[in-house]
C-alpha cells in the first residue's frame, strides 16, 4: 500500500490569510515543507485510490499528485476542512465515465462509495443538500456518491478497515486503521479500547497541532507522550499550525513531521 499525505495543516491552511509570521512567509514557497494545505491522505493498493476526507484543497491536491480516479472516500469526521472539498468528487465521476466509454464499456460508473460515522454522513446530507435532493438543477453536474455508515470493521477492495473511535473535544471522531498502517488526526483524547486497536503499527500519522495546549487536539508534547505509548515503528504527526515550523524542530527518534506530498509505502 502506497500512502500520500496531501494535506497536513490545521483548518485554516498554510500560509494563513494575512499573517506575515516566519512560517507564512517561508510557506509561500510551494517547495518549502511548511506549505500545509488541509488535512487529507490518499491510499493506494489493490489497484484502487481511497481517500480519507475530501478537504476544501481536494482540487489542489488532486492535480499536483497526480490522481485522476478514485474508489471510496473514508470520512473521519464533519468539521468543514475536512469535508470541504465533496463537490469536487464530481471530476473524478466524470472521470470514471470517460474511461468506460474508451472502454466500451455502456453501463453509468457505480457511485463512489464513502464511508463515515452516522452523523457526519447526516451532517453531509445537510451541509451538501443540494447533492441529494431530486429537485436539485443539475447544470455542471452533481458527485455520484453513496453514503454508508459504519461503526465497525468492513471490507474495502479486500483489506480490512478499522475504524479507530477518538474524541476531537466532545466530538467522537473516528481514525483509521488499514493492515499495519493507522491516521489518527483531529483528536486530544484516545480511549483505551482504541489504543488497543493501534497495537503493532508500522506507521502512525497522528494529530499534533501546535506547541500551547489546545481544547480539541494533541499538542506536540501530548502527540509525543501519545505516540511512546502507542510504539509505532515511525510516527508523523500532522495537521499543524503555523507555530510549528520544519526547520527547527528535533523530535524524538522515530518521529517525524509530516509534509504535504510525503509519500510511504508500507
Amino acid at each position: 500500500m502506497k500512502v500520500t499525505m496531501l494535506g497536513t495543516g490545521t483548518s485554516e491552511g498554510i500560509p494563513s490569510i494575512g499573517c506575515d509570521c516566519r512560517v507564512c512567509l517561508d510557506a509561500a514557497d510551494e517547495n518549502s515543507r511548511n506549505r500545509r494545505r488541509r488535512c487529507s491522505v490518499l491510499l493506494k493498493y489493490n489497484g484502487v485510490n481511497v481517500l480519507i476526507d475530501t478537504s476544501p484543497d481536494l482540487y489542489e491536491q488532486a492535480r499536483r499528485n497526480r490522481f485522476d480516479l478514485l474508489d471510496a472516500v473514508l470520512f473521519t469526521h464533519h468539521h468543514f476542512d475536512h469535508i470541504g472539498g465533496l463537490n469536487d468528487i464530481r471530476a473524478f465521476n466524470f472521470n470514471r465515465r470517460r474511461q468506460h466509454r474508451n472502454l466500451g464499456i455502456k453501463e453509468e460508473p457505480e457511485p463512489i462509495d464513502c464511508y463515515g460515522p452516522k452523523d457526519t454522513l447526516d451532517a453531509i446530507k445537510q451541509i451538501f443538500y443540494y447533492m441529494f435532493d431530486p429537485r436539485t438543477q443539475k447544470g455542471g453536474g452533481l458527485p455520484s456518491i453513496r453514503l454508508n455508515p459504519v461503526d465497525s470493521e468492513f471490507e474495502l477492495f479486500e483489506k480490512k478497515i478499522i475504524p479507530i473511535p477518538a474524541l476531537h473535544g466532545k466530538q467522537e471522531v473516528y481514525g483509521y486503521r488499514i493492515d499495519d498502517f493507522a491516521y489518527v488526526t483531529d483528536t486530544n483524547f484516545i480511549p483505551e479500547q482504541s489504543k488497543e486497536l493501534l497495537k503493532g503499527l508500522d506507521v502512525l500519522v497522528l494529530d499534533g497541532l501546535r506547541y500551547k495546549e489546545h481544547p480539541t487536539h494533541f499538542n506536540l508534547a501530548q502527540a509525543i507522550e501519545a505516540a511512546r505509548e502507542l510504539k509505532a515503528k515511525k510516527t508523523y504527526f500532522t495537521h499543524m499550525t503555523h507555530m510549528v515550523d520544519h526547520r527547527d524542530l528535533f523530535l524524538p527518534d522515530g518521529m517525524e513531521l509530516a509534509y504535504d506530498g510525503l509519500e510511504f509505502n508500507l
